[in-house]
């Protein structure tokens, strides 16, 4: 379990770094419903629940903050229901803090059909073929009915590979629909708008990127465009390109990111913020995340071993049950496996950040990242053996 939260929580929206080590660093971020600590990594609620979990479970596992997505809500239950419910806090019974991402991402991935313009999309539901129409200001509009306490502007999100005139011209079109929700925005005390930088794999896009954000004086800034496609070499190279351009003093979000390693790597070049499905998904789909590394519960090595996931781990899930279990009922397809597993899966992250935490404030952030993976490697060969 993670360490608690014990700052007093401020009227307004700050950050703070009270600790670094080298481009890494550790400190938090305060609002009225909380704060949260950083590096931090964000369960994915996308639709009003982080799948196969209690808010209560996730919160005591040392989550500060949760993410909603403006695409799916939008469609189910609706923005205006969910404002006229209260909010998705009182919703979803999660009363710390609440990002939301713009839905830009989704569009692009999801939609079976959509036509971007300078004024936004428009696009069909995944859900029932309807059709929908988000522009910048809706966006927005929407992440604040929701009652969200991060916002995130509207971007257009290109996979990679891709040519450069595709990637540019998205970019250039994020930056001007970046300056659309800053005014929509506007000012809301104790809350923040946070903008994308873009321009693919192409380093003089993302600086151009990250320079025309920067100037529009938001609270926050997330690196989008990567983990689309990919190689890690190139994830990785970007943030160092564009991680020199942001400032010191406000709060730095990788979207959609990542595995363990992933996580890790990007802490160390200075990134605070993360979110990702992954530790979700592949709990419903038989894949333990642990201090030993990746475990397939569905592989029938597994059929015969009483051992638990991690005998030291503080979490139920992955200290009192056996492997031989795990593998019954993921094998049976019983829905408590994949709630045990999305549950240890969600604790081992809490806990990797955590420990980023600390060895970020004790100047050992290397040490912590190397002995984290010299034991998946051992775990992995004595599998292997």
């Amino acid at each position: 379990m993670s360490e608690p939260a014990t700052s007093p929580l401020p009227s307004a929206f700050t950050f703070r770094v009270d600790a670094t080590d080298g481009p890494a660093r550790t400190g938090a971020i305060s609002m009225p419903r909380g704060t949260i600590r950083t590096p931090a990594f964000m369960p994915v609620g996308t639709a009003a629940t982080v799948k196969a979990m209690y808010p209560g479970q996730v919160r005591d596992l040392g989550a500060d903050v949760v993410l909603g997505n403006t695409y799916h809500l939008m469609l189910r239950p609706g923005p205006e229901r969910m404002a006229r419910l209260g909010g998705l806090h009182r919703f979803m019974n999660w009363s710390h803090p609440i990002l939301t991402d713009s839905g830009g991402f989704q569009v692009m991935s999801l939609s079976a059909l959509r036509k971007l313009d300078e004024q936004g999309v428009t696009f069909r539901s995944h859900v029932d073929g309807s059709t929908h129409h988000m522009s910048p200001e809706r966006s927005i509009e929407i992440q604040g009915l929701l009652g969200s306490d991060i916002q995130m502007q509207l971007d257009e999100c290109v996979r990679l590979p891709a040519d450069r005139a595709t990637i540019e011209k998205a970019m250039h079109l994020s930056l001007r629909w970046a300056e659309r929700c800053r005014v929509q925005f506007g000012e809301q005390p104790g809350k923040a708008m946070f903008g994308i930088v873009q321009g693919g794999d192409s380093p003089d896009l993302r600086v151009e990127s990250a320079r025309a954000l920067v100037d529009l004086d938001l609270k926050g800034y997330a690196i989008g465009g990567l983990a689309v496609g990919e190689p890690q070499a190139v994830m990785l190279a970007m943030i160092e390109t564009v991680e020199p351009h942001l400032p010191a003093g406000k709060p730095r979000y990788l979207m959609g990111v990542g595995t363990p390693d992933d996580l890790m790597r990007s802490v160390s070049r200075g990134i605070d913020m993360f979110d990702c499905v992954m530790p979700t998904r592949a709990g419903r789909h038989g894949l333990a995340y642990t201090r030993h590394g990746r475990i397939n519960l569905r592989n029938a090595r597994h059929g015969e071993d009483t051992r638990p996931l991690d005998e030291t781990s503080s979490c139920p899930a992955a200290r009192d049950y056996s492997r031989a279990y795990l593998h019954h009922l993921v094998r049976t397809d019983e829905i408590l496996g994949m709630m045990l597993l999305t549950w240890n899966n969600l604790s081992y992250y809490q806990d990797l950040m955590a420990g980023m935490r600390g060895a970020i404030a004790q100047g050992r952030l290397a040490d912590f990242c190397d002995g984290t993976r010299e034991a998946w490697a051992k775990a992995e060969a004595e599998r292997a053996a």
